[in-house]
Parts: structure tokens; C-alpha cells; sequence
């Protein structure tokens, strides 16, 4: 019994004080991940990019993993888990580096936050979560944000406007799956195993893709310059990562997830000062939009989750 309360004690003021900290820096590095792949996008295919940045990942986790002897309780079960995972994640990366190299990156960030919109759907309809008519309009509401976006994004580009929808679908999935592994599993091992079946979804695409003449997945040898990009992504992407696990450990879930969309502020900064790019009025309001529906539905499932259980049962209100 005593053990079983240790598990479910909230962590410290302090704790979550560093956590609160650690997620800043993340969602302050992971734009530069965005920033790096538009830069390489120029010259190099997107699936090359996200392989450089999956390849680069692993192998810094990879250290981590063996000292914690992460790598012993491995089965066939948890491989397959982490193959799907790892395809889902190559789709995201695949389509959300491909929108980078003909939209900017803040707007392509902004579509992308309707993630948290579209997992709260997919959780009602296959988890059986319960989802009240004020979470559903909040969803309804931050869609719109996104058309507001989409919308002049969609004249200028066509179809590869909503690319960063398909990125956010994949991720929803893939924390639909993270909440059934995190139970059981190190986060340090289900980053390290999301590179290397990312990599090796990238290989395989970029092998089948050779000669195609595509710029998705026909590879090129990189120049000097283009190394430099790749090494930033990976690198980059390395560092977000890493913080984000150590923030994760530090403070709850429900605690750091509004501190995600300060994420759309910091590439909306990056991005004017390395490319000039700098929403307009109307873009700014499906930003805005987007994020006040997405933090109404972080603040109802967190009110939800506090009530007791007999709040929560049947006929209850829902939130």
C-alpha cells in the first residue's frame, strides 16, 4: 500500500518547477529543428532530412539506452509496437518537412497545433474517453482557426497546405499508442527504438525512390552546406528530445502541455529572423484561435480528471 501511494505522490513545487523549465527550453530548441529543415529543403528531399534527423537522434539516445540497460527486456510484441509507431512517426516527419519547402514555417506550426484537437477526437471515438459538447465545440472552433490559416496557405500552394493536418493526425495516433507503452516501458527506449524504425522506414523509401527524380524521396549526396543543415536538425532534434523526456519525469503531463504553444511564438520569431517570414493579421487570428481552443481543452481535461470518481460516472455531467 505504501509503495502503490509513492507511485501516485505529486512530485514536488520543485520538481515541477524544473520540468516547467526543461519543456520551456524544449518547445524553445524544437523550432530550430523546423528552421534547419527549411534550409536544407532547398537541396535536399524531405525524406533524406527526416532520415539525417532519425539517424542523428538514435545515435545519441543510443548511449543513454545501453547504460541504462534499456535495451534487455526487448520481445517480438514490443518490436512490432515500436515498427508501427516508428512508420506512423517516418509519415509525420515525412509530410510536415515537405510543407516547410512551400510555406513558412510558423504557419505550418500553426496547422500543425491542431494536434491536441484532433488526438481528444480520436480518443472519444476509439479509446471511449468521454468527450462533452463544450470540448467538441472547442474542437469545432480550433479547425476553423486552422481554415483561417489553410485557406490563403491552400491558394498559394494547393493541396500541400494541409500536409501538417496529416502530420498532426500521425502524431495523435502516436500518442494514442505512447499512452499504452509509457506504462510499461522507458521513455528513454521508446525514443531511441521511435529513431531507429524511423531510419529504417526512411532507407527503405529513399531506396525505392532513387532515380524517381522526386524531391521527397530521391536521395542526393549533400553538400558541404547541406551537411551543416542536416547535422542542425538531428542535433536539434536530439536536444528537444532529451529535454522533453527529463521534463515529462520532473512535472505531469496535464501541467506541461500549455507550455507547448509557446512553441508557435518562438518559430514565429526564429522564422522572421532567418527567413522574414511573419504571419498577417489573418493568419495571426487562426494562430490565436487555435490556441485558446487547444488550452480550453488542456483546462477542461484536467477540471474532468480532478473530480472524483462518482463525478465521473455515468450521467454525470461531461466536461
Amino acid at each position: 500500500m505504501n509503495s502503490a501511494k509513492a507511485s501516485i505522490a505529486k512530485p514536488a513545487a520543485s520538481e515541477v518547477t524544473i520540468g516547467l523549465g526543461l519543456m520551456f527550453l524544449s518547445v524553445l530548441v524544437s523550432p530550430i529543428i523546423d528552421i534547419f529543415s527549411k534550409l536544407a529543403i532547398t537541396t535536399i528531399p524531405s525524406a533524406e532530412i527526416t532520415a539525417a534527423r532519425f539517424a542523428i537522434q538514435a545515435a545519441c539516445m543510443l548511449p543513454i539506452v545501453l547504460w541504462r540497460n534499456g535495451l534487455a527486456d526487448a520481445s517480438w510484441k514490443q518490436s512490432l509496437f515500436h515498427a508501427i509507431r516508428g512508420a506512423i512517426i517516418t509519415i509525420s516527419m515525412i509530410s510536415f518537412v515537405t510543407t516547410l519547402k512551400y510555406m513558412a514555417v510558423a504557419d505550418a506550426i500553426a496547422i500543425f497545433f491542431v494536434e491536441p484537437i484532433i488526438l481528444t477526437i480520436l480518443s472519444s471515438l476509439f479509446l471511449g474517453e468521454t468527450i462533452g459538447w463544450r470540448r467538441y465545440t472547442a474542437c469545432a472552433v480550433g479547425f476553423f482557426g486552422a481554415i483561417l490559416i489553410i485557406q490563403p496557405s491552400f491558394e498559394q500552394v494547393g493541396y500541400v497546405a494541409l500536409l501538417p493536418i496529416v502530420s498532426a493526425v500521425c502524431i495523435a495516433i502516436s500518442a494514442m499508442m505512447n499512452r499504452a507503452l509509457a506504462q510499461r516501458e522507458d521513455p528513454w527506449v521508446m525514443q531511441f527504438h521511435m529513431g531507429l524504425w524511423g531510419l529504417f522506414f526512411c532507407a527503405v523509401l529513399l531506396f525505392l525512390g532513387h532515380g524517381s527524380g522526386s524531391d521527397v524521396f530521391d536521395p542526393v549526396i549533400p553538400d558541404a552546406t547541406a551537411h551543416i543543415w542536416l547535422l542542425g536538425v538531428g542535433i536539434s532534434a536530439a536536444i528537444s528530445g532529451i529535454l522533453g523526456v527529463y521534463a515529462y519525469r520532473a512535472a505531469p503531463a496535464s501541467t506541461l502541455a500549455p507550455l507547448q504553444y509557446f512553441e508557435i511564438v518562438s518559430a514565429t520569431i526564429f522564422a522572421w529572423l532567418v527567413f522574414g517570414d511573419f504571419p498577417d493579421a489573418l493568419k495571426w487570428t487562426g494562430i490565436f484561435i487555435i490556441i485558446a481552443s487547444g488550452l480550453y481543452i488542456i483546462w477542461r481535461e484536467r477540471r474532468f480528471a480532478s473530480k472524483p470518481v462518482s463525478d465521473t460516472s455515468e450521467g454525470a455531467r461531461a466536461p
